[in-house]
């Protein structure tokens, strides 16, 4: 019923396995690191239409300097933050309430309720590109930071949603009859007693919607335009121009934005695997 594990497998099978493994995560890294490999290239490579030769030099160091001195962006990264920040903690603080709300009271049309944040979910986003832009043009919110934030803590929030009420509904709920026992208020239940339990989830679901966030170009492109509002996922595109492209400029920025990701995951690693399997073992 359940895969056999390699230690147990015949001897052929594991030294196929021990091959095939590094040779498969090549593979899977091997766009970044092309990515890697032309962000230190120099120009002139590019231009010559040396792309996979040996680098005629090694511009590392003047390859970031013009991304980070001689561009906009610091502008980028600082937007960046300033979108994806203010999203994680609205859409976590969000799904925490509404998670509690479906996750512990029992009311009709709850079941209702949940179906239609999971239903949210599913709509695919390409089809929204135009009413959600006529709609921050109406509002004032186009080319903006907070439309960008509102819009992803909008969309953001029914998965999280569903993240938040399937945690709480493993939580132990006598903890809570106790509590209301003791004369407890529902919200000193939710702050004192279920959202200390929450932490490994809040730690989980905060790695993933920032990096979700983070990452966002599809909406970036569609909601903002120009370095006053847009992330550094769209500004990279910056380095291009109507008759020529820095895919040098283009390949250090690129790296420079997928920094933060992965710091955010390797200094939450802890919690975020928790968070994740916590519940899986009774």
């Amino acid at each position: 019923m359940f895969p056999t594990p390699i230690q147990s497998r015949p001897q052929p099978a594991q030294i196929a396995y021990k091959t095939l493994l590094p040779v498969a995560l090549i593979l899977w890294l091997l766009p970044l690191i092309a990515v890697a490999a032309f962000s230190i290239r120099p120009e002139g490579d590019f231009v010559s239409g040396n792309y996979w030769g040996i680098p005629t030099s090694f511009d590392l160091i003047p390859n970031y300097s013009k991304v980070f001195f001689e561009s906009d962006m610091p502008r980028y990264l600082l937007n960046s933050v300033l979108i994806t920040v203010p999203t994680v903690i609205g859409a976590v603080a969000l799904s925490a309430m509404t998670g509690f709300a479906l996750g512990i009271y029992r009311f009709k049309g709850n079941l209702l309720i949940f179906f239609m944040f999971i239903a949210g979910n599913f709509v695919p986003f390409q089809i929204l590109m135009v009413p959600v832009r006529d709609l921050t043009v109406d509002a004032g919110l186009y080319d903006t930071k907070t439309g960008l934030v509102l819009f992803h803590i909008a969309f953001q929030t029914g998965f999280c949603t569903l993240f938040m009420r399937n945690f709480i509904r493993a939580l132990p709920y006598p903890l809570i009859e106790a509590a209301r026992v003791e004369g407890v208020a529902e919200w000193r239940i939710f702050w004192y007693v279920v959202l200390p339990l929450m932490k490994p989830a809040l730690a989980a679901l905060s790695v993933l919607i920032f990096t979700f966030i983070w990452n966002d170009y599809f909406w970036a492109v569609v909601l903002t335009q120009g370095p006053d509002s847009q992330p550094v996922t769209a500004g990279i595109t910056a380095f291009n121009s109507q008759f020529r492209a820095a895919y040098h400029l283009m390949s250090a920025g690129s790296i420079v934005a997928a920094l933060p990701p992965v710091l955010m995951f390797f200094l939450m690693q802890r919690h975020f695997i928790a968070g994740l399997t916590l519940g899986a073992v009774k």
